[in-house]
């Protein structure tokens, strides 16, 4: 979802939250790869026979694959959860988070959005 249809349709707080969450089971599935990984190579040190070692080197492979991807994504959206957060205060009344969207240009990179609070106008960068 596009941060300018998740902030009118959750408004920011409940976007930035869901993101967060997002994130952070990402990180959960990092940390089960990285728990799977230690197994395998456990197992592989432990192994003798051929079809036990070749299984414990898919898992490997498996678990590094998966934890690159769970990884990044993790970073990715965190990172892009807090750089909109980090614009989400007003100049004016230093309110955080009560802002409405009012337009976004074509590409979605920049959205012009008001404070409740107090009507000023600005624009937060995707």
């Amino acid at each position: 979802m596009r941060l300018a249809d998740g902030i009118r349709k959750h408004g920011f707080r409940k976007w930035y939250e869901r993101e967060l969450l997002g994130s952070h089971g990402w990180m959960v599935l990092l940390f089960l790869c990285t728990i799977g990984l230690f197994a395998a190579f456990e197992g592989l040190s432990q192994s003798t026979g051929s079809d036990a070692r070749l299984g414990n080197l898919v898992a490997i492979g498996l678990c590094g694959v998966v934890g690159v991807v769970a990884l990044r994504r993790y970073l990715y959206l965190l990172l892009h959860a807090e750089a909109v957060a980090n614009q989400a205060v007003c100049e004016q009344c230093d309110t955080y988070g009560r802002l409405e969207v009012m337009a976004e240009d074509r590409g979605g990179e920049r959205l012009r959005v008001r404070c409740r609070r107090c009507g000023h106008e600005w624009t937060i960068e995707d």
